[in-house]
């Protein structure tokens, strides 16, 4: 091993915003914040988090396709896929094309795909 995971770093034009989805989303807490352009979350301040970084001319990845491809997703576990939807749709997600019995797709506040799925 070389090193550990520290964090996961996603651009968007509006830090706050995204950090407070996600919050609610995956049931963590604000565990930094720089200033209004940097904001981390994650389950304790010393374990690895989740950082939100504003940037000028933020492009959203469209989906689906390729015109501005997609950097990562998060893959969240949920018990009821029926139960889930309407919680995040009510967070500020919006659904997108794609999924199946065991997953669906879904764009967060900034546009960046996500995925909820059982197991």
């Amino acid at each position: 091993m070389i090193g550990k995971w520290h964090g996961l770093i996603i651009n968007c034009p509006d830090p706050e915003t995204l950090a407070n989805f996600y919050q609610e989303l995956l049931g963590m807490v604000r565990v930094q914040g720089y200033d209004e352009s940097w904001i981390v979350i994650g389950d304790a301040p010393d374990r690895p988090g989740v950082a939100f970084e504003q940037v000028e001319d933020y492009r959203p990845p469209t989906w689906p396709g390729n015109g501005v491809p997609q950097q990562m997703h998060f893959d969240v576990r949920v018990d009821d896929l029926d139960e889930a939807e309407p919680k995040v749709l009510a967070l500020g997600a919006r659904r997108l094309e794609g999924g199946g019995d065991a997953w669906r797709v879904f764009a967060d506040p900034a546009g960046h795909p996500f995925c909820l799925v059982v197991v």
